[in-house]
Parts: structure tokens; C-alpha cells; sequence
């Protein structure tokens, strides 16, 4: 049986709902779905099976398709990789409701699937995955207009003039703008991504992107190419993405505490995180840096026990960022490291579990960070002007990300923390900017 929730008709300059399509054999679930996206404007039709769901996108497209993972007949996995073949463009979620990650990947490869969500889900945070696929789907279809578009200037400008090469020059600067634009909305969607995996680990907010910013300094440093930076930076942002499977007890535990059984379970995080990447061309090269980041320098690293430069570079720089925080927020050990204790057992594991190399080049942009670290003011927001850049994320309490480092401050942002420290009671709220900046 499929039912449809029609957004109201749209008029001739209205954007059409986007159409979604819920495949669950439980009533209850596909009732909950339609709830909750009926204030979302979305056209919604449900079926109950796989085979309905087949039949219902043979006579119309969609834009994206929410399956569940076990029902009777074709499994989750199963429609998903049939979707993903018949329909590339239509984008995939997958509803699991037990723990099997080997379904859950298969059903990631096959199905080639954006995202997976466990049930019983939270809806806000489902309602930001699809919020945040179709703003993604939307991006393609931009991208693909702005592709074609440029085709058919091209093949337009060939018998023109030479006196109207300064326009195709004027054209080239728009279109790398707005690809820089795209790229920019795939960062930012994978930060908001990483600070909902870190909600799980409440403790430990920003750690993914702390560990992103030291790894991409590093890089930097090690003399790596712009792309591979920017894989480095993406690895770190992502380096935790396999703990998602693993339950709330694990996760809150320091792997010193952790059992052999528990400890076997953790130690196949990398390849999960590896796996969860794969179906994602642009995060190709940093998934191979997530998969060996917890591999040693003499090789008694897992999950492939690679040793030396056998490890990727951008592995080996990410393993001496992500220990270094890890020590300071207790996720290796019970106790809390001090900055400086971190740095005297990371110097002790050089050889072992660090580059030599690498760890040599992590000392530098330490010190390095620490004279930065005279050159930022902490105002109060009363104080803040245009023009101020900020020398540090502005996060909320909850580890959301609301502002990142370098960002160039206006008057209309200033008003908007103004109105986030009132409403949040933040009086003594500081926030930390430039030295410089204060004179802009």
C-alpha cells in the first residue's frame, strides 16, 4: 500500500517539494516518518516492501529514498543496491534497527547509501541528515547546471572574437568561485557530521576538530601538497567516524580500562570508518588514512600491523595529533594528562609509536602555537568590532560549532553572538581574536 503527503501546490515561481520516499514493512514506523517530515514541506510516500518501493519509482522519480534495513523479502540492502543501480541520482538513507555491521556495510558498498541511521532514531538528528542529503543533492544538481553551462559557453566562444577572451576570463573566475563554494558546503557538512557523532561521546566535543587543525598544521609543515593537506585535514575531522557502531558503554570508556574482549571490539573502529567513506569518491584517500591511524611506527600497530613508511604519511601525522589530545581528554587513559605530560609521553613513544620525523615536526608547531598563543586577546562580546578574525573555534557548551578559527567578524555576526550570549545566560562569554584583528 503507498500513501503520499503533498506539500501545497506550488505556484509558477515556487521550488517544488522534494519528494521522499519511506520503505519500512511496519505501519508505526512509516506513521512516525510522516510526522515527523509533514512540517518539512516534503512529499512524502511510504511503501511497505522493497518490491513497492520498486514498482512506486518506476512511475515516478524521487529525490531521496529512506529504507529500512531488515524486512521480509528484499532486505534493506538489497532495494538499496537496486536503487542505487536504476537510480543514481536519488539519494539513499538506511534505517537499522540491531547491531550488524557487516549488513550495515554491505548495505553502505552495494547501496552506495549517503547515510545510516540506528532506530529507535532521534529526529532531530534525522531530521538534519536529511536535511543536510537533499542541501547535498541540491549542490550536484547545481554543480551539473554550472557544467553544462560551461560546455555550451565554450562551444559558443569558438567563433568569436578574440576581443572577447576577457569575458571568458570573467566567467572562469565565477564558476571556480562557486565550485570553491561547493567545496566549502562539503567541509562544513562534514563538520556538522563530526559534532554529531562527538553529541554520543558528550565529554569529549571538539576533539575531531582540534585534532583536523593540529593534523593539517602538520602537514603544512611536512611539506605536503595542497590535496594531500586537505586529505589530512578531512582524515582527522573523520578519524573516529567507525566508533559510531560501537554502544555508549565502550565509548565511555578509556582504552587503558578497556577488557580483551572490549579491546578487540574497539580495534576494528578503523576499518568501519575505512568502509563508511568508501562510497564517497572526494573522502577516497582520507578513509585510507582513517583505516591505518592507530598503526605503530614498529609495526605493532593494527589493523594491518604496517610499520615505518609503510604507514601513510598523513596516518602517521594524524596518530601523533589524535594521541596528543586523546591523553589530555581521558580517552586513553583514566587520568588527564596535562599539555606538558602529553608531550613527555608521546617524546617517550618516538620510535615505537611515533615517527621520529613526524614527532620532531609536531614539536615545532607546538612551540610555534604557543607564541601564536601571545598574539590573541580574549574580549568580552561587548568589546568585539567588524573586522576582528577569530583566533579560535566559538563553540557552544553542547561542543556545536558556531564560528571557526580565521573567520572575519561583521556587524551582523557580532549582533547574532550578542543574542546567542543573552539567551544562553553567557555574560562572561570571551571570545578570542587576533591581535591584529583589534586594529582592522
Amino acid at each position: 500500500m503507498s500513501d503520499a503527503i503533498q506539500a501545497a501546490s506550488p505556484g509558477a515561481d515556487e521550488v517544488p517539494a522534494w519528494r521522499v520516499l519511506c520503505v519500512d514493512d511496519e505501519a508505526n514506523i512509516l506513521s512516525a516518518l510522516r510526522r515527523l517530515f509533514r512540517p518539512c514541506g516534503y512529499a512524502v510516500t511510504v511503501a511497505a516492501s522493497g518490491e513497492e518501493g520498486l514498482a512506486i519509482l518506476d512511475q515516478a522519480p524521487f529525490d531521496l529514498v529512506i529504507s529500512d534495513m531488515r524486512m521480509p523479502g528484499m532486505s534493506g540492502a538489497q532495494f538499496l543496491e537496486e536503487v542505487s543501480t536504476r537510480w543514481p541520482d536519488t539519494m539513499r538513507l538506511l534505517l537499522t534497527g540491531y547491531a550488524d555491521i557487516d549488513s550495515t556495510i554491505d548495505a553502505v558498498n552495494k547501496g552506495r547509501i549517503f547515510h545510516y541511521v540506528s532506530k529507535p532514531w532521534d529526529d532531530k538528528a534525522l531530521l538534519l541528515i536529511v536535511r543536510h542529503a537533499l542541501e547535498r543533492k541540491q549542490l550536484e544538481r547545481d554543480k551539473a547546471r554550472l557544467e553544462a553551462l560551461t560546455a555550451q559557453q565554450n562551444e559558443e566562444l569558438k567563433d568569436v572574437n578574440a576581443s572577447l577572451e576577457l569575458k571568458v576570463m570573467e566567467r572562469t573566475v565565477e564558476l571556480r568561485k562557486a565550485n570553491e563554494h561547493i567545496k566549502a558546503s562539503f567541509i562544513t557538512s562534514i563538520k556538522v557530521f563530526t559534532n554529531l557523532i562527538e553529541l554520543r561521546e558528550g565529554a569529549i566535543a571538539g576533539h575531531s576538530r582540534r585534532v583536523a587543525e593540529l593534523a593539517r598544521k602538520l602537514a603544512k609543515r611536512a611539506g605536503m601538497g595542497a590535496a594531500a593537506v586537505q586529505d589530512v585535514f578531512l582524515a582527522g575531522l573523520l578519524h573516529d567516524i567507525g566508533k559510531i557502531g560501537l554502544p555508549d558503554t565502550l565509548l565511555s570508556r578509556a582504552v587503558a580500562e578497556m577488557s580483551g574482549p572490549e579491546l578487540l571490539r574497539y580495534r576494528k573502529h578503523p576499518q568501519a570508518g575505512e568502509h563508511a567513506l568508501m562510497a564517497l569518491s572526494e573522502l577516497a584517500q582520507a578513509a585510507r588514512l582513517v583505516r591505518s591511524h592507530h598503526e605503530r611506527f614498529d609495526g605493532k600497530g593494527y589493523p594491518d600491523g604496517l610499520a615505518g613508511e609503510q604507514i601513510p604519511l598523513g596516518a602517521r601525522i594524524v596518530a601523533v595529533a589524535n594521541d596528543y589530545d586523546g591523553l589530555q581528554i581521558g580517552t586513553l587513559a583514566a587520568r588527564k594528562r596535562t599539555a606538558r605530560e602529553a608531550l613527555e609521553l608521546l617524546e617517550a613513544g618516538r620510535g615505537r609509536s611515533y615517527d621520529p620525523g613526524v614527532l620532531d615536526l609536531f614539536l615545532e608547531v607546538v612551540a610555534e602555537s604557543e607564541r601564536n598563543d601571545l598574539k590573541e586577546a580574549g574580549l568580552s562580546v561587548a568589546r568585539l568590532m567588524p573586522g576582528m578574525i577569530l583566533s579560535r573555534d566559538l563553540v557552544t557548551r553542547q561542543g556545536y560549532l558556531l564560528l571557526a578559527t580565521d573567520f572575519v567578524l561583521t556587524a551582523g555576526i557580532i549582533r547574532q553572538i550578542q543574542e546567542y550570549a543573552s539567551q544562553e545566560g553567557l555574560e562572561g562569554l570571551v571570545i578570542h581574536v587576533r591581535d591584529e584583528g583589534r586594529m582592522v
